[in-house]
């Protein structure tokens, strides 16, 4: 099975990037935050320096990109390919208002016509260089019954991988994932599908994988587990973690048999990570501000942490954020997985 890392804007740079595979590993793609292109042909110096292949070397690194004009995505592909990218992932999952109010995002599932034009014209203007592009979904705008709609149109294209995470825009990352509507888009597909959401721990992976993945030695004809008879129509190629790892950056590792964290692993990669972040950002309060977002999930690693987060997260200055994540760090035990939503079927 693979296992990707979901691009958490803010977070998941290709500062992050480089340290977490250094020190943890187990990831067989790492997806930018996505790219937003300007009708002008233009992306921000950030997205630049995301997508260079110099701070990218020695992992495997997708750029994802936002975008609900034809124009505006091919000519970014063809940028991204020329640059020596063999897949470019288009964003239809992100809940953000600033986002779905421009109908990006999943804000372009609400108008499943248009995307429909839209990508008979991606998949034209690209032709062959088509098979290279992924994509990102929701099963809907305002309802789950919307998915069989859209699977109906994701299954006329020639789509690399079809990434699936079964929540509706209004939901954001609440609730638990509809993991019905999921297998019927599953038995839909036309194209590999990975899964996305709620997977927190080894437990929750290993039961998307029991029901979903590849079996060694399974015959794919076997329809007991109630999906449709068929081949690879009714298996996941992949799973995607998002919130789960940034908790636990031992996680994909984890699932790939290695070991979880201890707290010496742990404090040498948050060094490590504010010390990069104090080399690379100009403004010193960018440093402990970044660090605290992450903190928000990371210290659901650590055992009764929910009073020494309130300091972190209260900190206006590094000295203040320094004392308050040591204080954690030194009184709280790593525990063995963080506290989930897990998926349920």
């Amino acid at each position: 099975m693979n296992i990707y890392y979901a691009p958490l804007e803010g977070i998941t740079t290709y500062l992050y990037r480089q340290l977490h595979n250094k020190y943890f590993g187990g990831v067989d793609k790492y997806f930018t935050p996505f790219i937003s292109v300007f009708p002008d042909h233009y992306i921000k110096k950030r997205d630049e320096r995301e997508i260079d292949p110099a701070n990218n070397e020695g992992m495997k690194v997708v750029p994802q990109v936002l975008a609900n004009s034809s124009k505006e995505l091919v000519w970014i592909f063809k940028k991204l390919i020329s640059m020596g990218y063999d897949e470019v992932n288009l964003n239809l999952g992100c809940p953000s208002g600033t986002v779905t109010a421009k109908g990006r995002g999943s804000g372009f599932l609400k108008e499943p016509d248009k995307l429909e034009i839209f990508f008979d014209e991606v998949f034209d203007a690209l032709s062959d260089d088509a098979k290279m592009l992924s994509v990102k979904t929701r099963i809907g705008y305002l309802d789950a019954s919307e998915m069989e709609h859209l699977s109906e149109i994701y299954a006329k294209y020639p789509i690399k991988e079809l990434t699936i995470h079964p929540r509706i825009r209004k939901q954001f990352y609440k609730g638990v994932p509809d993991m019905e509507v999921f297998e019927k888009a599953l038995m839909m597909s036309s194209c590999p599908v990975c899964y996305n959401g709620n997977v927190f721990t080894l437990d929750d992976y290993n039961k998307i994988n029991d029901r979903y993945g590849y079996q060694e030695g399974s015959d794919l004809h076997d329809v007991s587990n109630g999906l449709k008879e068929g081949s690879a129509d009714n298996k996941i190629s992949s799973v995607m973690l998002g919130r789960g790892i940034v908790a636990d950056p031992s996680l994909a590792r984890q699932i790939k048999g290695g070991s979880h964290m201890d707290k010496a692993e742990f404090k040498e990669f948050r060094r490590a990570l504010e010390a990069m972040y104090k080399e690379n950002l100009k403004d010193g309060n960018n440093v402990f501000n970044k660090m605290k977002e992450m903190w928000f999930y990371m210290s659901q690693s650590f055992e009764g942490s929910e009073g020494y987060i309130k300091n972190i997260l209260k900190s206006k200055s590094y000295a203040e954020y320094l004392a308050a994540a040591n204080t954690l760090e030194g009184n709280c035990d790593i525990k063995s997985g963080p506290n989930a939503s897990p998926v349920s079927f």
